[in-house]
């Protein structure tokens, strides 16, 4: 039958297809620390590198890329240094108004709908405080683990930092060398054609998810700051790094955002908050998207969903981030060497 030797032909690609981007995920893994710099990389050079060609229009290529770093990662440091002042000065003030929110929030699960009594609380009060007694060496083990994970992240940043010098100095020398010294000759236009199609597709989403992620902290930390809520500036800079992940960060970080309104304003701050989540989620989706995104390669919201849940399966909240870029890369190379119709 013809449409089952089609339906066969077309699912032995697919699971081919499959196969190789769960082994590129596997290699990836093995080597997570030197591909999520390699990565980071990429991304600081997507976004260096306009700043890098505008200033070598009057000054060397070299100094060139050291201002851009240096100007990048002085930018970065003040807002840190920034956000960790504005925590450090409200310290005290945001203790009461915790404590406060504490026992707003017993009052509040006191009352209807929940009717939770005095003795239940202090039941779960007690079971919290048993727990972490009882697994005081596990959260310690975590702990010196999480440490150990701190190193690799520094080591990480510098190895990334150092790649992005060579690729913002010399990348187009770099892929040219690559192509010509590792692909024989008749591969090498193929090659090039989809090396020029991945680079813009990844550029044009990096870009672009800046812009949205900006935009999205500029909103939040406005809104939050309106609200008076506690630590807007903190949560507005928690939104800009979690709008990175595509669909799961911006509600994850304004659900603590609604969480420390509730603590610190109340129910009623917290239910603003909320509101503010719905309407920030339509106007990513439905403006934000569509018209950043232009440039780039545009994706089904149904791919972007399925390629964030399956990158956070593979490999976490890394493979979460990645997973959007890459499937965009890989469209975006299938499209430039797919025939053009007759």
């Amino acid at each position: 039958m013809p449409w089952l030797r089609v339906a066969a032909a077309y699912a032995w690609r697919l699971i081919l297809v499959g196969l190789v981007v769960y082994g590129v995920f596997v290699v990836l893994g093995r080597f997570q620390l030197i591909a999520v710099a390699l990565f980071a990389a990429l991304v600081a050079t997507s976004v260096l590198h306009p700043l890098a060609d505008l200033l070598n229009r009057v000054l060397p290529r070299s100094l060139c890329v050291a201002l851009a770093l240096i100007g990048s990662l002085l930018l970065l440091l003040a807002l840190l240094a920034f956000v960790g002042d504005a925590v450090a000065g409200e310290s005290s003030r945001l203790a009461n108004e915790l404590r406060g929110g504490i026992r707003r929030i017993e009052l509040w699960l006191e009352g209807p709908p929940f009717r939770l009594g005095r003795g239940r609380l202090s039941a779960l009060h007690n079971q919290l405080v048993s727990y972490l007694s009882a697994h005081r060496a596990s959260l310690l083990d975590s702990a010196l683990s999480g440490l150990g994970r701190l190193a690799e992240l520094v080591t990480g940043a510098v190895l990334a930092l150092f790649v992005s010098v060579f690729f913002l100095h010399s990348g187009p020398r770099l892929w040219g060398w690559t192509r010509d010294r590792l692909l024989p000759r008749g591969a090498r236009a193929v090659w090039d054609t989809a090396g020029h199609a991945a680079w813009r597709a990844f550029a044009g989403y990096t870009r672009g998810i800046i812009i949205v992620a900006a935009t999205n902290a500029v909103l939040v930390g406005v809104a939050l700051a309106v609200l008076r809520v506690p630590l807007a500036l903190p949560l507005a800079v928690l939104e800009f790094f979690a709008a990175f992940v595509p669909l799961l960060g911006s509600p994850v970080a304004l659900g603590v955002a609604t969480v420390v309104a509730l603590a610190g304003r109340g129910p009623l701050t917290a239910l603003a908050v909320l509101v503010l989540i719905v309407v920030i989620g339509q106007l990513e989706g439905h403006v934000l998207h569509p018209l950043v995104m232009s440039w780039a390669v545009r994706l089904h919201p149904l791919v972007v969903a399925v390629s964030v849940i399956a990158g956070a399966i593979v490999a976490g909240v890394i493979g979460a981030i990645v997973a959007v870029p890459f499937v965009s890369v890989v469209w975006a190379v299938l499209s430039a060497l797919r025939p053009a119709p007759r």
